[in-house]
């Protein structure tokens, strides 16, 4: 045989060999699946609308997943902030393997989603509160979420929240004292300030002590602030969301324990509180939610419609009988309110639903209160001048008794501080970004472009508040910014720090009602010094913004 015909014989033989390796067969197999999934996946209808969209290049099955890959929380925060300054659009989409995100930027086509009956659906990715918060307000949907909303409104009525004014005056005051103890050094505020926000949660959602004498209340606390960092970590690590990898880890036994004392208090809570509820009813006794059901709930912007006679419902709390007096058994809290909702003709709440709706109140009042106002102490530790006129403010307020407690008419006074915690919001939205799934295809107003049915919307606040078209020197904080003669030509959706429509967030009036006198007591108190620049902020959002280094500030009190 020839030499030619040897070397013919050793290639065939090789090629040969190859194709019958069991490993090289594997890897053409896949490779093949992986061409043909491809080629299926981008002659998809979703896919092709999505990919109209603005966006970072892609990769094949992992779309732009690999992006985020070993970043932290910051990282991740300042990726997305770069990339939509890269792309220099205020519509993005980004593909996380198989499913379409589209990020939205301006106000217009926040209005067509937000201002939408119909995408009214949470995304998926708030499954994760669902151990805890069951189908509460934030992530039930359909008529389930609309009898809830509507029955749970007046629950926030003014003349309700004039009833915690000695709650909130009582933290504020505790929170001066902690503050003390560290005055002269550098301290985070923001533990002071959670702690402080879950205990006044504690007493007026569900008219708990955090120091009673089974302790329950402060165990109650620590849970609730553990489960929140649980869910923050998960949806930072993306794998640990799928909770079939989340369940082997330490964190889920943790998880189980934690939910079994907040739901264990609660349910004792609700028991009690429903006897108290039949006892006064039986004594002929009504309370605030009897008259606050009787207004108007508008459907649209998901509020009740408050007039002047209710307004003046109650009078003040510092009148010349001291309400502080009155005792914990007229002072009902918002647990007492939905129980009297679910007794009220027409409605149906059960105990289970009662519990979910007072987990909700506690998991969304805590953790957004607690970063908006830590924001608000680090930006009057860097702008002295505004941290001035806010004192000066309060100084012709309380004229010469500056340590007596706050009245619900003083907060209505407070214009210039109310004007730096909304500039404090639009800098800095504690919910950095609003998740929701479309239900059927959307046209944008802002361009040609089609978002398909099933996809996830991110209605982006912080680059909405941060919109140059909308405001002037948008990095800027400027607490004028919110003069009204300044918010006239501004479209409404320009500004969504507690979301808008009728999914808007339902407790913002007894937010910035907790903000004032938080912070009415602390600035009156202290000179706030902070030692970083805004320029060093590393902001991290994942569920609620803040930073990674922490609020760290100096108190001086003042003479």
């Amino acid at each position: 045989m020839s030499q030619p015909q040897l070397a013919q014989l050793d290639s065939n033989g090789a090629v040969i060999s190859v194709l019958t390796n069991p490993l090289i067969t594997i890897i053409l197999g896949v490779a093949a699946i992986l061409s043909i999934y491809q080629y299926w996946f981008h002659s998809q209808r979703y896919v092709k609308l999505g990919n109209q969209l603005p966006g970072p290049s892609t990769i094949p099955i992992l779309g732009n997943a690999h992006m985020v890959l070993g970043l932290s929380a910051s990282g991740i925060f300042d990726l997305v902030v770069r990339v939509y300054h890269e792309l220099n659009c205020e519509v993005a989409r980004l593909w996380l393997g198989p499913r379409l995100i589209v990020g939205i930027g301006n106000a217009e086509d926040a209005e067509v989603i937000l201002g939408s009956n119909v995408h009214l659906e949470k995304s998926p990715d708030y499954k994760l509160f669902k151990p805890w918060l069951g189908d509460g307000l934030l992530i039930s949907k359909g008529e389930k979420w609309k009898s809830h909303r509507k029955m749970i409104a007046p629950t926030f009525h003014s003349s309700i929240l004039k009833s915690f004014m000695p709650v909130f005056n009582k933290n504020a005051n505790n929170l001066v004292k902690q503050f003390k103890n560290h005055e002269g050094n550098i301290f985070d505020c923001h533990d002071y300030l959670s702690s402080a926000t879950v205990d006044t949660l504690l007493e007026t959602a569900m008219g708990v002590n955090k120091t009673n004498e089974e302790n329950t209340g402060y165990d109650y606390a620590m849970a609730v602030m553990r489960m929140c960092n649980i869910l923050h970590l998960r949806h930072l690590k993306f794998w640990l969301r799928p909770d079939f990898i989340f369940n082997l880890t330490k964190m889920s036994s943790l998880q189980v324990s934690l939910l079994e004392i907040i739901h264990d208090l609660t349910k004792k809570v609700i028991k009690r509180k429903k006897e108290d509820y039949f006892d006064r009813a039986a004594k002929g006794e009504s309370s605030l939610y009897t008259e606050a059901v009787k207004t108007k709930f508008d459907e649209t912007k998901g509020h009740i419609i408050e007039n002047s006679i209710m307004n003046n419902y109650i009078r003040d709390d510092l009148d010349e009988n001291d309400e502080n007096d009155v005792g914990e058994k007229k002072r009902l809290a918002f647990l007492d309110f939905l129980i009297e909702a679910s007794q009220t003709r027409g409605n149906n709440l059960s105990d289970e639903e009662i519990k979910e709706e007072v987990n909700t109140i506690m998991f969304e009042g805590h953790d957004t209160t607690a970063a908006a106002s830590s924001f608000v102490l680090c930006l009057l530790g860097i702008h002295k001048d505004i941290q001035k006129k806010v004192y000066e403010e309060l100084k012709q307020i309380f004229q010469d008794n500056m340590d007596r407690s706050v009245t619900f008419n003083d907060t209505t006074q407070m214009k210039y501080l109310e004007r730096v915690i909304l500039e404090t919001l639009r800098l800095y939205p504690p919910v950095p970004v609003i998740a929701r799934k479309v239900n059927e295809d959307v046209k944008l107003v802002s361009g040609d472009y089609t978002i398909p049915k099933g996809t996830t919307v991110i209605i982006a606040q912080l680059l909405i508040h941060r919109n140059e078209r909308y405001w002037k020197n948008p990095e800027t904080f400027n607490p004028d910014n919110f003069l009204p003669e300044n918010c006239q030509e501004r479209p409404y959706y320009a500004y969504v720090p507690f979301s808008a429509g009728s999914r808007s967030c339902v407790g913002r009036k007894y937010a910035m009602l907790k903000l004032k006198v938080l912070l009415a007591g602390i600035i009156r108190k202290f000179e706030i010094i902070s030692l970083d620049k805004e320029a060093d902020f590393k902001l991290q959002g994942d569920i609620i913004l803040k930073r990674e280094e922490g609020f760290k500030i100096k108190v001086i009190e003042r003479a």
